[in-house]
């Protein structure tokens, strides 16, 4: 987790060094259409894994049973 939390840093103080302002690209109309489109891969990789992990645990369940 730390290490993660100092990769961010170093990623931030990269972008400050090579003068790229992570708020305008938030903020601009195509930045938050990326954003956008990737929440939503995100969103529907993670139901597509819950559902992978509920139906294995359902057949694991009825092994067992």
């Amino acid at each position: 987790m730390i290490r993660f939390i100092i990769l961010i840093a170093i990623g931030v103080l990269v972008l400050s060094y090579l003068g790229i302002s992570i708020r305008s690209i938030v903020e601009s109309p195509y930045g938050q259409d990326n954003f956008s489109f990737l929440w939503s891969l995100i969103s529907n990789g993670w139901d597509i894994v819950v559902a992978w992990i509920t139906g294995f645990a359902e057949n694991v369940k009825n092994t067992v049973s």
